[in-house]
């Protein structure tokens, strides 16, 4: 991936830190994006540290102008080659109580945002004819999951958005995919209770729960070139909790 720049939103923890570490380590010049500043800055000091190269720029994925400006920052750096979608949130609730201010935050934060990411870097891929985007969906937009409706919709909501733009852009040569992660050790489940990760565990045929290098790792293929004739294609990378 050396000479390549890849742009991954919500870089600031979990799965996206984890992500922009592996493609540093592979090569590519990161640019961590995601609210936290600082977080980022700590993220790239470390890349800096072990000779990689990394740059952060603030944006907020419900903010179409946002999503601009970052993207604007990015082409000063130079043409953004592979784009991670993670940036994501959760406001969980049973449908029959779900506020709209939750549902469109939700939906605005983890599609619509991902979305207005991918149009911010298609022009530069086109043109080049070399692209990876990488969405990271979840195991539930696949199966379901009560009382998440709004983050459900989204995450199957990013599967088929990888589906259609794979086939608007697989003759420029970007190749487009997705990776279903199921349950993940990171900030957003570890506020899970107890018994509620052990009945999780249970579902899970490898009996443990996955890490954030696991996911890394899957986007870090497919963002290589090794993987140039795979598009369209949803990676699960849980365990085997969804077959």
């Amino acid at each position: 991936m050396t000479n390549r720049i890849a742009f991954i939103t919500g870089a600031s923890r979990g799965i996206g830190r984890a992500c922009a570490l592996s493609l540093a380590t592979a090569g590519a010049r990161v640019i961590l994006a995601a609210r936290n500043l600082d977080k980022l800055e700590e993220t790239a000091a470390v890349i800096r540290a072990s000779g990689g190269q990394a740059d952060a720029v603030e944006i907020d994925m419900t903010s179409a102008d946002s999503i601009k400006a970052a993207f604007a920052k990015a082409k000063e750096i130079g043409r953004v080659d592979i784009l991670v979608n993670n940036a994501a949130i959760t406001r969980d609730g049973l449908a029959m109580r779900m506020k709209p201010d939750d549902w469109n935050a939700v939906i605005q934060t983890n599609l619509t945002g991902a979305f207005l990411a991918i149009q911010q870097v298609l022009p530069g891929m086109m043109k080049e004819r070399w692209g990876r985007i990488v969405n990271i969906s979840s195991v539930v937009g696949e199966s379901g999951n009560a009382g998440q409706a709004n983050y459900v919709a989204s995450k199957a909501g990013l599967i088929g958005l990888t589906k259609a733009i794979a086939q608007e852009m697989g003759s420029r040569g970007v190749t487009v995919n997705a990776v279903a992660p199921g349950f993940i050790d990171t900030d957003m489940t570890a506020v899970l209770p107890a018994e509620v990760k052990e009945k999780l565990l249970g579902t899970i045929p490898l009996k443990r729960f996955g890490q954030p290098d696991d996911i890394a790792a899957a986007v870090r293929f497919l963002s290589s070139e090794e993987a140039g004739y795979i598009t369209g294609h949803v990676l699960d990378v849980n365990g085997g909790m969804y077959m």
